[in-house]
């Protein structure tokens, strides 16, 4: 295990909990705050090419030692921000189309390059610092084409950034979706990973429909599959006042969102982990061997 993974004595392992979409809107970037000063997250990935970025982002100072503050690229939300990919797409395009395009090999990857540059400078700006991580909103750094100008990137600035590894799946439940996003690139990123000695997280968890209303049983379930090295389990937490603007209103995921934070931050999650003998901690890996 890398020197980057929290030690635990006894039988537990270790499962860092990641937050995606900070900055997306106040709600979630309040929600997530709240979480992580509650001591129930080990990750907050940030979302930096949106208006509510900057306000935002002065909730991650003073955030409990081994919350890992990352980036989570954005190319299907919003507004581009950089002018390069502007001119290309005035506004970011839906998912199912970059991921068609992405395979067909028609993404103008010198913009992209520059959005991404642009939005690894806006986290930096506003932190003080490079983020710890790196990832993609709905994993667009995985599909052909992004995951490469992803690493490039990752290999030649800040040392020690971690991305997150899309490739092994685990369950329970959703298993087409799990299939599809190992194999829109997942996979082949797994792979440069490894190739690359990249720190990454060995297995990911958390991926469902957000239909589900019994999100205590989902969560004990994908704790069940945690592996004994580790994983990491990415949520979607908001906090309760998701009218505060009309981006919160707009959020089509708002009821799971309010799930998901309901449970995370009551004691019935501090249970279940203990019931699986799991600890938070860091789990970002720079080898197959453990």
């Amino acid at each position: 295990m890398s020197a980057d993974a929290t030690p635990v004595s006894g039988p537990q392992c270790v499962l860092a909990v990641c937050a995606d979409d900070f900055g997306l809107t106040p709600a979630i970037s309040r929600g997530i705050a709240q979480l992580a000063q509650l001591g129930r997250l080990t990750a907050i990935s940030c979302l930096t090419n949106g208006q509510h970025w900057p306000g935002s982002a002065p909730m991650l100072t003073d955030l409990p030692i081994g919350v890992d503050r990352g980036l989570h690229f954005n190319l299907t939300e919003g507004v581009p921000l950089s002018e390069e990919l502007r001119r290309r797409w005035p506004r970011l395009p839906a998912l199912h189309g970059l991921i068609l395009r992405a395979h067909l090999g028609r993404l103008p990857l010198r913009e992209i390059a520059c959005e991404w540059r642009a939005q690894f400078r806006a986290f930096s700006e506003q932190v003080g610092a490079p983020p710890r991580f790196v990832d993609g909103h709905q994993h667009v750094h995985h599909l052909p084409g992004i995951r490469e100008v992803v690493l490039e990137h990752v290999t030649a600035g800040p040392a020690g950034v971690a991305v997150r590894n899309t490739g092994h799946m685990l369950g329970p439940g959703n298993s087409l979706k799990r299939c599809l996003i190992e194999r829109t690139g997942g996979r082949q990123l797994q792979r440069l990973l490894l190739a690359a000695g990249i720190a990454h997280n060995r297995a990911l968890l958390g991926a469902y429909d957000f239909k589900e209303q019994d999100y205590r049983g989902r969560m004990q379930r994908w704790l069940a599959a945690a592996p004994s090295h580790g994983g990491l389990l990415f949520c979607h937490p908001a906090a309760s006042a998701v009218a505060s603007s009309d981006a919160d209103a707009n959020d089509p995921i708002v009821p799971a969102r309010l799930r998901e934070a309901a449970y995370l931050g009551s004691t019935a999650f501090v249970e279940d982990l203990a019931a699986a003998g799991i600890g938070l901690g860091r789990a970002w890996l720079t080898t197959q061997s453990v």
